[in-house]
Formats: C-alpha cells, structure tokens, sequence
C-alpha cells in the first residue's frame, strides 16, 4: 500500500509538471526572445538618436565615442552618407538577433546581438524551472511517504488487533489515528473487543458456578447412592431412591438456573412458596454432612410463611449458606425465619469465629475467600437473591449471621405458630 500511494502521488505530481513545466518554459523562451529583441530595437534607436544630435551640431562621430553606447556583446555600425561605415564591437558569427533604425539626416545604424547569449539565457530559466521541479517532486515525495505511513501504519495495526481477537486475546486497544474513517474502524474492533471479553467473561463465570454448585448436589447424590448399594432392606433402598430421584430434579433445576443467570442474571420464574418445605429440603440434604463432621443443624421460627421467588434459587442460597458453615463456621448452625414488614426473612447462624474484620465489606465478592476456598459460593448465592428481587445480607460478623430477605404474600396471623425442628 506505501508504494502504491507513493507511485500515485509521484505520478500526480509529474503531470502537473509536465503540463505547467511545459508551458512555463515555452512562455519563457518567447519572453525571452522577445525581450531580447526589444532590448536590441531600442539601443538602435537610442544609438541613431545620438548620431543624429552630434550630425547636427557638426560634432566628431568616431568609434570611441560611440563604444559606451553599445553593450559588451553587441555589434553596431553607423551609415552616414558621404563617409565611411563606423563599427562599434565585434562582429558576431552565426545567428544573430539584428535591428536596423534610420536616422533624420539620412544614417542608418544597425545593431546586432548573438543568439547564443538568448540561449544562454534561456538555458538559465530551464535550469531554475528544472531545480524548482526537482524540488517539487522530493516534496511529493516526503509528503507521499508522510501520508503512506499515516495510513498504512494504523491499518497494521488494525489488522494486528483484528488478528489478536481471533487468537483469543479481546483487550480492547483504544487507539485512534485521526482518520475518521480509521478511527470508525477501530471503534467497531474495540466495541467487538469489549463484548468478546464480556462473553468470555460469562463464559468462564458459568464454568466457575457450575462447578461449584453441582459440586453439594452431587456428593449428596453420591451418598443417596452409596446407602442405597450398602442396604439389603427394599423399604430403604425405595426410599433412598425416591431421595436420590429428589436430588436428580433439585440437580437439574440448579443447572438450568446456572443457564438462565448466564444469559440473563434478571431473569426470573417468581412464584409464591412455602419456605417450610425448602428449609426441610436443606436440612435432609445436610444432615448426614453434618453428622459426619459431629454438628447439628436445626431450625426455628415462624411456619407456614409465603414466600414469592423461585424455590430451587432460594435452596441453592440456603445450600451456599449452609456450606460456608459447615467449611468456615463451627458449633451448631442454626435456621431461623422471621417476618420484618412485607419481607420473609431467613437467617443462618453457626457458633464459630465469625467472619475476619478485613473480609467484612467484600465478604459477597468474587474470590474473596478467608481460608483457600473458591470465593465463588456467596456471589453466586447474592446474585440468585438479587434475580429473585431480593437481597442477601451479613447482619453480624461474629458469630456469623446471614440473613436472605424475601417479598412474602400476605397470610392470616393465625395460621402462623412457632416451631422448632431438630
């Protein structure tokens, strides 16, 4: 592209000197011939003039007189009746420029100049045309070649960011070039850039969440079915089965959510459900855990509570909750709901050391983690909260209270008693 634009430019710029160059030296040389013979016109005239006056005053016309009158390279002779030719200068050989003027008492006087001397001069102009158009086309050329690499330069650059984006690498450059038209161009890449980067981006998140909640729905499965294989009774392996089918669908529906918040974190299936039953879901899906690990998990508060959101979103908060206790915490955790104005509240509490004074406010971050864990499982569980229309809040650093608020539809205030389930 550089040589292309330097050849066209160059190729511009000696027409435009053939054409003016061509003209120009033809003017000049007809000025100058002109000029040339104008110049030999008017010194014969002025040379009879003064042939006249001294013929008149009866005065000496002789060479020596007359010599001044006439320049260096010209030649002139002077014809007066009755007496000999006077020769001014040295006769010229070959081409000359002659003019030839008639005096009032009958002289005549011819003045002759070589035509080498216009051709000289002549040769003077073309030679300063010849070094103004040299000069001309050097400028073209620094100029081709200042233009070439403002342009060709930044579409080298264009074409390495566009290759960078297919390598897979999408950060955006942001560099302009003052050329509106290279400039749009690099727009479109960056603009591309930046939703290749949010894609990948979204892509990478998925991955991460996915592995983190299938990570509690499998292991439960995976004990649902190591019971099922140890036991020999058919009432046990029914109804370890008919857990383990439980488990598949609440599976099946943290996968399609993982789906829908990847493609839309607002986008929501909000119904209105009793909190019981997914408080009771969690806490038959963690007991044997925490059986395992020598602690309780128990519940209480009000029952029967309404809640509007998504049942299988609100069990993998409480799951999300409930797994950061049983890594993080200590002691016995605790479920309590209770009502705060138009809200359902749910709050988990464990008896441990609590949440790190420095980890408090981005405790809801992305990889913010205070004993090498993934730091994924409370943003994820915010963002299910959020995409329900509610929130998920820590109330207390130590002990630990998490507290997930829930629009609720209103029930009658009889309907509602304490509980306390162990």
């Amino acid at each position: 592209m550089r040589r292309r634009l330097i050849q066209s430019t160059l190729a511009v710029v000696l027409v435009v000197i053939a054409v003016f160059g061509v003209s120009l030296v033809v003017v000049e040389t007809r000025t100058i011939s002109s000029s040339a013979q104008e110049r030999v016109k008017s010194e014969a005239v002025r040379l009879a003039g003064i042939v006249d006056s001294r013929i008149l005053g009866d005065e000496e016309i002789t060479p020596e007189i007359l010599v001044d009158q006439v320049g260096d390279d010209r030649y002139a002779v002077v014809h007066i009746p009755g007496r000999p030719p006077i020769e001014i200068g040295q006769k010229p050989s070959g081409d000359v420029i002659e003019s030839t003027r008639r005096g009032e008492q009958g002289e005549t006087v011819t003045v002759q100049e070589p035509r080498s001397a216009v051709t000289r001069e002549v040769g003077r102009t073309l030679l300063i045309i010849g070094v103004v158009a040299l000069m001309a086309v050097v400028a073209a050329v620094l100029l081709a070649l200042r233009q070439a690499n403002r342009l060709a330069s930044p579409l080298t650059d264009l074409a390495e960011t566009a290759e960078r984006l297919g390598s897979g690498d999408p950060r955006p450059r942001h560099k302009r070039y003052g050329v509106p038209e290279l400039d749009r161009v690099a727009d479109v890449l960056d603009g591309s850039a930046e939703r290749i980067a949010r894609m990948l981006t979204a892509e990478r998140r998925l991955a991460a969440d996915a592995s983190h909640q299938l990570r509690t729905p499998l292991t439960a499965l995976s004990m649902r079915l190591e019971e099922i294989t140890l036991t020999d009774d058919p009432a046990t392996v029914k109804e370890e089965a008919t857990i383990a089918l439980a488990q598949v669908e609440r599976l099946t529906d943290v996968v399609e959510r993982l789906l829908t918040n990847s493609r839309d974190p607002r986008t929501g299936s909000a119904v209105t459900f009793d909190l019981d039953e997914v408080i009771q879901q969690q806490l038959a899906e963690w007991r044997p855990a925490y059986r395992q690990a020598g602690r309780a998990i128990v519940s209480s508060g009000k029952r029967h509570l309404k809640a509007v959101g998504t049942p299988g979103a609100v069990a993998q908060v409480l799951a999300a909750l409930i797994e950061n206790s049983l890594m993080h915490g200590g002691g016995t955790v605790a479920l309590r709901t209770r009502v705060t104005g138009n809200q359902a509240v749910i709050e988990v509490t464990d008896e441990g050391p609590g949440v790190p004074a420095d980890l408090g406010a981005r405790i809801f971050e992305r990889a913010i983690s205070g004993r090498n864990s993934t730091g994924i499982g409370l943003a994820v569980a915010r963002d299910l909260a959020e995409a329900d229309g509610g929130r998920l809040e820590m109330l207390q650093a130590k002990p630990p209270v998490f507290a997930l608020f829930l629009s609720r539809t209103p029930v009658k205030k009889s309907s509602e008693e304490e509980r306390t389930v162990r």
